[in-house]
This record gives C-alpha cells, structure tokens and sequence, in this order.
C-alpha cells in the first residue's frame, strides 16, 4: 500500500481562487494489477488553463485536473518498464495507479543534461503550442513581423524565440520592467511592460509603425481589441490563452472591432496543440534540437513542494512567474 497526497476542489472558484477552494487529502492506493502501474510524481505542470477548466470538467471533491512528469515505480505493463518516465494527466497527485492510458512515454533518448522538467514547457505542451501557434495556424513567413503578449510566459517566451529562427522581427508585451528585461535577453526586437505604458495603442505603434503580419494572442479582452487595429490587411491572428478573462464572474462582452477585422479581411483561429497529436514525436525532436543548439531558452519558475501546489497555482494567475511555471515534488 502506497500513501498518496492529493489536491481536492473543495469548491468551484468565484473570482479569484481562495486557499479555502483547495483542501489536501492523503488515500491508500493498491499494488498495481494486471496492465497497472504505480506513478510517482516529479514534477507537476502549473498552467492558466485549469482555471477555465475546472469550472467546466470539474465537480466540487473532484481530484484538481493537472500534468505531470511522473516516473514508474511499480510496473504490470510490459508498456512502461520501472524506472521509466511518462507525462500523464494525472491531477494533482504525488502518486497514481493507472492503466496506461494516456500516459506519453518520455523520448527514450531524452538527453541527460536536460532537467526531466522541461517535458512540461519548452519540450513539451508549451513549446508544442508555440510551434503549432505559428507554423499551422499562422503560417508565419520569414521577414514578417509578430506581436505577442503575456510574452514572458511559458507559451510567449517559446512563440518568440521560434519566431526569430524562422526570420521575423518580434514585438512582445509583458507585465513587469523585469519581464521586460527577459524578452530582450531572449532577442526579442522590441518588448514593452503594457501595465506602465501611458497609451497601449501607441506602444504597439511605436514598436511596429508599419503594422503586424501576425498576432499570437494568450491575453484577450481589452489588449485584444487595441491590437486588431494595428494589424495589417490580411493579417492572421492565433488564439490560445485569454487569461485576462479567466477569474470573471461574468463572461466580457464588447468592445469589438468587427469593422476592422472586415476591412483589413484578418483571419482569426482559436486552437489547441492536441489536434496536431499526430505531429508531437518529430516536434519534440526539432524543439528538443533548437534546445542544445542554443537556438531556445526554457525558463522555469519552479516552487518546491507538493504543499504548495494551490499557491503556485494562484500565483502564476497574477503573473509571478516568468516562463514555465512547475512544481517539484
């Protein structure tokens, strides 16, 4: 038998979430069965996404929705070998007993020198999120030119970089001097903190005073808006995030600006990395490239504990961190 620490949903987030929204739970696990393997947990992925989803995939009591890189302790399927390391959609969890199911082995030949982390951001979902943003949604060209905001998270950061190897001039917007900071580090052309500016729609105009060709959006609501109007006739716009929108009580409505998006004809796409599930082994492999070519930097914000799970996740929804935000057991 095997103790098993657990984040329970004590109760469904109004506004923003509380510590009294989260309560720890410690259960008894069995040895695995037939086709079962027990999960240790190593690190634990913390993403903006699961406040939108645990208000519609989650009950109250239910275990808090999560990945995480976990490694194999205990194996009944040939599949996944003790001592193996798989990304699995386990919750928050310190351990799990599974099927299989769902869970993605590690690439076997995962270099040594590369913390196991990084499966969780630039070598995994938001590195895959930034690849498929701008190569299948965007189609971004070398020499065209990219905006992109909450740009020192754990998407934009990669949006950027992989915007730069492929020849294009980068604006991004982040909420700090010190974020700032770090998106000139990573070669960014131009970076604004959006929170200090004295007119938003200037600042996108002095960054790019002929326009953007591409807009890679993670924010939404009134940054959205203010940036439609600087895009270029034609231009496409890819949307993966609205984290300004996420601890509302009530959806936001207005202002849109419908005309321009006719006018300038602009194309818009919302889109998940799943769809393009088929394409993530050889993904990995040119990001995981770009990696130890010293072509990509992977900044973590990484907390240590378990117990600290709710704080982390609170945090990185006001934007403590910069790049990928990860828990370490």
């Amino acid at each position: 038998m095997v103790q098993a620490k657990t984040w329970i949903l004590t109760k469904h987030f109004d506004g923003f979430p509380k510590d009294s929204d989260f309560e720890l739970k410690v259960e008894e696990l069995s040895a695995p069965k037939d086709g079962e393997v027990l999960l240790e947990a190593v690190f634990l992925s913390v993403d903006p996404y699961m406040r939108p989803f645990s208000r519609v995939r989650m009950n109250e009591g239910d275990v808090m929705i999560g990945t995480q890189v976990a490694k194999v302790i205990q194996s009944n399927n040939p599949a996944f070998p003790v001592g193996s390391h798989v990304v699995g959609r386990c919750g928050w969890r310190t351990h799990t007993v599974c099927d299989g199911t769902d869970l993605i082995p590690v690439m076997p030949d995962w270099p040594q020198d590369v913390s196991l982390s990084l499966a969780l951001g630039g070598i995994g979902m938001p590195g895959l999120t930034a690849l498929y943003g701008i190569e299948e949604v965007l189609g971004l060209q070398k020499g065209e030119t990219l905006l992109v905001n909450a740009a020192a998270g754990a998407v934009g950061s990669m949006v950027g970089q992989i915007a730069k190897i492929k020849g294009c001039k980068v604006v991004g917007s982040a909420g700090s001097d010190a974020k700032v900071a770090f998106l000139k580090d990573l070669g960014f052309d131009e970076a604004f903190n959006y929170k200090t500016v004295g007119s938003l729609e200037e600042a996108l105009k002095k960054a790019s005073p002929e326009g953007y060709d591409c807009f890679f959006e993670n924010v939404g609501g009134p940054f959205s808006s203010v940036a439609i109007q600087q895009m270029k006739n034609f231009g496409r716009i890819a949307v993966c995030g609205a984290i300004s929108t996420y601890n509302d009580t009530t959806p936001q409505t207005g202002p849109y600006p419908h005309l321009t998006m006719i006018f300038k004809q602009l194309k818009m796409e919302g889109f998940m990395q799943s769809r393009w599930e088929h394409k993530h082994p050889e993904s990995l492999k040119r990001l995981i490239g770009w990696l130890k070519e010293g072509k990509l930097q992977c900044r973590e914000h990484i907390t240590k504990g378990f117990e600290k799970m709710p704080a982390a996740f609170m945090g990185i929804l006001q934007g403590e961190n910069i790049g990928k935000a990860v828990v370490a057991v």
